[in-house]
């Protein structure tokens, strides 16, 4: 990775970086990229007091001070910004049909997070997911709206694996299609709310 793990891309390709990244594999170079502090990176800003996104990499740095006013905003939501992997990655929340009438559910762990949550607000109602690594276990709540229906991605090896309600998943309520896809447990769920468990220890 040149440039020591910071951030080689303009603008325009920063957006998809990480979101091409987990889609082919590789979230552990997402989540190491997020990580990084120097410039120029995304949490250089926030290491240097911001807290909204700035309009350039180099907005402001220790050597050269700010950049010319005519381009230089510092409350400037762009392409660079890393937001939508963050909630569609990290807290695992996205859609699958125009306006969350079909959700996905599929937070992917990493960077040695040991939980996360997230909550979004559809014209359907609130959409949660919410994760955490305790030992040897993982387990992930999710919240699926009136009127919609989600498709949920459990990082397990086999369905076996993973229990629901403290239950055997084969035999949980609301659950359909229950299927192994690409190293993960996958399964279609009605709306209401669902714990999932598993033993990592397990699917090592």
């Amino acid at each position: 990775m040149p440039r020591n793990w910071t951030i080689s891309t303009g603008f325009l390709g920063c957006k998809h970086l990480n979101l091409a990244l987990t889609e082919r594999g590789r979230s552990d170079v997402a989540y190491r990229l997020l990580a990084k502090e120097d410039y120029p990176s995304w949490l250089f800003p926030v290491k240097n007091g911001a807290t909204t996104m700035w309009e350039r990499w180099d907005g402001w740095t220790p050597k050269g001070g700010f950049q010319t006013p005519q381009m230089n905003s510092f409350n400037h939501y762009a392409f660079g910004a890393i937001g939508e992997w963050m909630y569609s990655a990290i807290a695992g929340i996205d859609a699958e049909a125009p306006g969350f009438k079909k959700i996905r559910l599929s937070p992917v762990p990493g960077g040695g997070l040991t939980h996360a949550a997230g909550q979004l607000e559809t014209p359907y109602g609130p959409t949660a997911c919410r994760w955490q690594v305790d030992g040897e276990r993982f387990s992930m709540s999710v919240t699926v709206p009136p009127n919609t229906t989600a498709t949920v991605r459990i990082p397990a090896r086999s369905a076996e694996d993973v229990t629901e309600g403290g239950g055997p998943l084969g035999s949980a309520k609301g659950l359909s299609n229950i299927r192994t896809e690409d190293g993960a447990v996958v399964c279609q769920v009605v709306s209401g709310s669902y714990e999932f468990s598993m033993s990592l220890g397990r699917s090592s």
